[in-house]
Order: structure tokens, then C-alpha cells, then sequence
């Protein structure tokens, strides 16, 4: 015989119970909500908070909750109620807005927006924008380059030059040959001061600039020895004298 306070039915529609029943095979997604579902159904069967408590791990009074939510206010009763705290200040199309201009403008005065020039257009604080660029992985300080090739003769270019390094002829010569122009010789104002225990390096934070050189420089595929030579001017007769001849 049944002892204890008598249960209020829930009074569970075909509706309601198949909504219930595809709320708990959940698997992963919405687990509390999967819990909640499993326990009105148990409920409904004519169990006890007690046996449904220890059929599904949980305490009395959880299973007691929300077979009460589930009765008064029915499905609706089983979602997380509004937490506490204060009301959320930003609205959706403000956040909208701030991704709108973050994708498809730029600031009069930059390349690029940053939180503090974002929140000055948007009346938002910096803070805010932090966070609406972190959920939204927005990254606008950040650039990758690409390059796409118009040639027509792409593919076989590639393939030779490739398959010069990959395989090269017998007894031949493969070298790469590249310069860099406007090398700038600097150095520091004052002598560095080494390393000591408890101290790290030191140097001064200006320098001596002496003029600018140009370098031309090959590559020896097969035994990657550089060969190159520095000039003052960059025309082309330095670059036909800076490699030596073989």
C-alpha cells in the first residue's frame, strides 16, 4: 500500500508524450533537457519521485521540481527559467551592427578597426566589442596574403623548375638566383652589454645607419652553397658581375 502524499496526475497528452520521448534519446545535445523529459515520462507511469530518484540518479526533491513544472506550466515548465542578474544592454542589432561594420568597412583614419576605435563608432564599450569579436572569431587586426597566377603556361613552368631541383640532368649545374636591393647596414649607437646571472642582454634602442647595399646571391641546389656579392648600385651590369661565371 502506498503511503505518503498523493501525487497530482500529470495528465500527459499523445502530443506531449512523443515530444517528450524525442527530447530524451538525446544523446549528447541538451542533456538537462534529455534528464528533464526522462523523469515527467517516468513520472507519468506512476512512479514514485523515490523510484524515479533512483532509476535516473538524481534526488527526490530535483525529481519532485520538475514533475510540479512539468504539471503546472506543461512543457514550457521543462526549459531553464531566466537566470538572475542584470538585463542584457546590448541588443541584437547592435551586435549585428558591430559585425556589419567589422566585415564590411574600414575607419576613415586606420586600415583596420580596433576595439577602441569600433567602440567609439558603435557607442559600445571596449569590453563588448572584445567579446562580440571573440564570439564571432573576428580577428581584423590580422591579414593573409595570396597570390593567383594568370599565366597560362602556370603548370608547365612549375613543372620544370620542379623537376630541375627533383631530378636535374647529369653533371648539371642547378642554381637559384635572387638579389635583395636596399639592404640597410645599421648598428647600434653603443657597444652590447652581455649577459650576466639575474641580467639579460642590453642595448641601446637607436642606431647608426651606414648607407645601404645591394646583394646578389645564388643558391647551388645540389650542395646548397650560397654565392654572392654585395654592391653599392643596383643596375643590372652589378647583377651580371655579382655571380661569378662557372
Amino acid at each position: 500500500m502506498r503511503t505518503g502524499r498523493p501525487m497530482k496526475p500529470l495528465n500527459m497528452t499523445l502530443d506531449e508524450r512523443e515530444t517528450l520521448e524525442r527530447w530524451a534519446r538525446r544523446p549528447k545535445s541538451a542533456q538537462r533537457l534529455a534528464l528533464r523529459a526522462r523523469i515527467a515520462l517516468l513520472c507519468e507511469r506512476g512512479k514514485t519521485n523515490t523510484e524515479v530518484a533512483n532509476h535516473v540518479h538524481v534526488t527526490q526533491q530535483t525529481v519532485g521540481k520538475w514533475r510540479e513544472r512539468f504539471r503546472v506550466h506543461r512543457l514550457d515548465g521543462l526549459a531553464d527559467e531566466p537566470r538572475p542578474g542584470a538585463p542584457r544592454q546590448i541588443t541584437d542589432a547592435q551586435v549585428e551592427d558591430v559585425i556589419v561594420r567589422t566585415l564590411e568597412s574600414t575607419p576613415k583614419d586606420a586600415t583596420h578597426w580596433s576595439t577602441r576605435s569600433m567602440a567609439k563608432a558603435t557607442g559600445l564599450s571596449q569590453r563588448s566589442i572584445v567579446r562580440i569579436w571573440q564570439a564571432f572569431a573576428l580577428q581584423p587586426h590580422r591579414t593573409k596574403t595570396f597570390k593567383l597566377s594568370s599565366d597560362p603556361l602556370f603548370i608547365e613552368k612549375v613543372r620544370d623548375i620542379v623537376g630541375l631541383y627533383m631530378n636535374p640532368p647529369e653533371r648539371a649545374l642547378v642554381l637559384c638566383v635572387d638579389e635583395k636591393s636596399q639592404v640597410q647596414a645599421l648598428d647600434r649607437t653603443q657597444p652590447l652589454l652581455p649577459m650576466r646571472p639575474g641580467q639579460i642582454k642590453r642595448r641601446t634602442h637607436d642606431y647608426v645607419r651606414h648607407d645601404t647595399t645591394s646583394l646578389f646571391a645564388a643558391l647551388d641546389a645540389k650542395t646548397g652553397k650560397i654565392i654572392g656579392k654585395c654592391h653599392r648600385r643596383h643596375r643590372h651590369q652589378e647583377f651580371r658581375n655579382g655571380i661569378p661565371e662557372f
